[in-house]
């Protein structure tokens, strides 16, 4: 519901705590303007119906490890389906990619992100959002990833549209 608080637990490798959304679900994040859905680590002493983190904006990152959403739209690798970056291959919630371009992931909208990227081995982190085969029929918009050690957002092949997104202090690419 709008003006949601989720908090992440911090840890890295296996221990690292995400959110992740597999193929065949669905998120129905849907914030608003006034109350947008805040994704933030468990350091955080924001409460609900606030919007300032108590954390500092501009120097802690890697808290927590970040939201992943997987679809069944196509992708560009050698294989109809692929598994995540940073999810071990044990774990079948981390398989995407498929054939259906207008595949339906949910709603993601007015949500903010922060202080993701935590280290699942060296050279390996999360990003805030992470997208693998994410489809047409998915709404992302009006969302904000901020503070993470690795980058704001990537994605993996997919149809998805996504509009109004900002990035901000992460260590790594927009």
């Amino acid at each position: 519901e709008e003006g949601t608080i989720i908090k992440g637990r911090p840890g890295d490798a296996a221990a690292a705590s995400v959110l992740i959304i597999a193929r065949d679900a669905d998120i129905q994040a849907n914030g608003d303007d006034q109350n947008p859905i805040v994704f933030t680590s468990i350091d955080d002493e924001i409460r609900v119906g606030e919007f300032e983190s108590s954390l500092d904006l501009t120097t802690q990152r890697g808290l927590w490890g970040g939201v992943l959403i997987l679809g069944n739209a196509p992708i560009s690798a050698e294989a109809d389906e692929a598994q995540i970056e940073g999810i071990p291959v044990t774990v079948t919630e981390g398989l995407y990619g498929g054939d259906a371009a207008d595949d339906n992931s949910g709603v993601f909208e007015y949500v903010s992100i922060r202080f993701t990227g935590a280290e699942l081995g060296p050279g390996n982190e999360l990003q805030g959002l992470t997208l693998g085969g994410v489809g047409s029929g998915t709404t992302i918009s009006h969302v904000e990833s901020i503070n993470s050690s690795d980058d704001g957002i990537e994605i993996f092949g997919g149809t998805v549209n996504i509009s109004n997104f900002i990035v901000w202090a992460q260590d790594d690419d927009g």
